[in-house]
């Protein structure tokens, strides 16, 4: 078993009409055995950015602590907030600095640009980053997620329909993995509001 699949996770983020939605599943395990079922893997950063770290749950607790340090530097210093580009490459950065001995994370990266525009990317341990215009997966449920993804989304989708299609998407791929699941946790971000939903899943 990869250490990446110790703890088992399910991360996805999604683009919709000037909004964007980003879920997880619930589950903190360790291989086989379940520890709890209210685990969060997704983090506020700022209101229009968030954060969703799969992988090893130590390391992501460990490399959220930074980031969030590292964003009240940058706050203090320039006086607003950080783009979500800007906040991805400083995630990349920081993941690259530890490429001899990384987190063993894999983050997913969601958040509301400049007019609003939405911007999602995922990076693997060493922060190669992978943007993408659509949606984004990661976590040991990624390859069930993709197939789900793919077939269900549709672009410009308004916030209500995003909400819908993502946790479908969450649900139905987190059942065909044996280490993630438990219900779901999900956010939805327009450019004047913040949602945020649990979803019951199966409980096994």
């Amino acid at each position: 078993m990869s250490i990446f699949e110790y703890n088992g996770s399910a991360l996805v983020a999604m683009v919709g009409k000037n909004c964007f939605a980003i879920a997880s599943d619930r589950r903190l395990g360790v291989q086989l055995q379940t520890i709890a079922t209210d685990f969060k893997r997704i983090s506020k950063i700022h209101d229009k950015l968030f954060i969703g770290l799969s992988g090893l749950a130590t390391d992501a607790q460990t490399l959220y602590q930074r980031l969030v340090f590292r964003h009240k530097l940058y706050q203090l210093r320039e006086e607003r907030d950080m783009k979500p580009e800007t906040f991805a490459s400083l995630v990349s950065a920081i993941l690259y600095e530890k490429r001899f001995g990384p987190y063993f994370t894999q983050p997913v990266i969601a958040g509301l640009g400049d007019d609003d525009k939405p911007f999602i990317c995922t990076m693997d341990a060493i922060g190669a980053k992978e943007l993408a215009k659509d949606f984004v997966v990661a976590g040991t449920a990624s390859e069930s997620l993709y197939g789900a993804c793919e077939a269900m989304f549709k672009p410009d989708m308004e916030a209500e329909e995003l909400f819908e299609t993502i946790s479908q998407a969450l649900l139905s791929s987190v059942d065909r993995d044996c280490l993630s699941g438990w219900g779901g946790h999900v956010y939805v971000v327009t450019p004047t509001e913040v949602k945020e939903r649990i979803l019951k899943g199966r409980m096994d």
